[in-house]
């Protein structure tokens, strides 16, 4: 099941400020977020746990997608519609064979080869960068910073939906759809806003204009 975004959220309590995930998630939602990923990379497994079984109650209201961050079992916990896989986790068919045919399973790439591989294996849609490079989370250096072209690059090799990810802002997120992306996810873009509702909108109408003029 292929699975397109405009804009995509990753969450992360240690760049939310003095605001809860849950309130960000709200924010996010009321601002036409398409779909909400569970990170919390610093928390515990049983905090992570508890605090998806917040989001996903808020993103079942919604009616869009909840995706855990590397835990197949987490995801599989809570109840979320999937799972979102990286170099070093498990094999996307383990995540369907444990999901289920229906669940989204995303890759993270950089390269129209693991583009075409994650395609071969599965995956529903890909999380390609880090675009402009990022500190919101470590990246290895030949994956940080990728640049427009291989957006480019990767559209040409695979038919997945994808979404850019990595240092991108309502500012600089038109380029990555024109380049070829489906859209964008980001984490402090949104989580580190002042107004996440109001930063949401904005990416939103930044990849929506794009795709109007398609």
């Amino acid at each position: 099941m292929t699975q397109r975004f405009d804009v995509y959220l990753v969450t992360d309590t240690a760049l939310s400020g003095d605001r809860s995930t849950a309130e960000i998630v709200e924010a996010a939602i009321r601002g036409g977020v398409d779909a909400v990923q569970l990170r919390e990379k610093g928390t515990s497994a049983r905090d992570r746990y508890e605090l998806g079984r917040t989001v996903r109650e808020l993103t079942r209201k919604a009616d869009i997608p909840l995706i855990v961050n590397d835990r197949i079992d987490l995801a599989a916990a809570i109840d979320a519609d999937g799972v979102h896989l990286g170099d070093d986790d498990l094999p996307i068919a383990v995540a369907r064979d444990r999901l289920g045919e229906d669940a989204l399973v995303g890759r993270s790439v950089s390269t129209p080869e693991t583009a075409r591989r994650a395609e071969r294996e599965g995956a529903d849609y890909l999380g390609v960068g880090a675009v402009y490079g990022t500190t919101s989370k470590e990246t290895d250096p030949e994956q940080s910073d990728i640049g427009l072209d291989r957006i480019r690059a990767v559209r040409e090799a695979t038919d997945l939906p994808f979404v850019g990810i990595g240092g991108v802002t309502p500012e600089n997120a038109r380029p990555v759809v024109e380049a070829g992306a489906d859209g964008v996810a980001v984490i402090s873009a949104i989580t580190g806003a002042d107004d996440p509702e109001a930063a949401t909108r904005r990416l939103g109408a930044a990849v929506r204009g794009v795709n109007a003029d398609v």
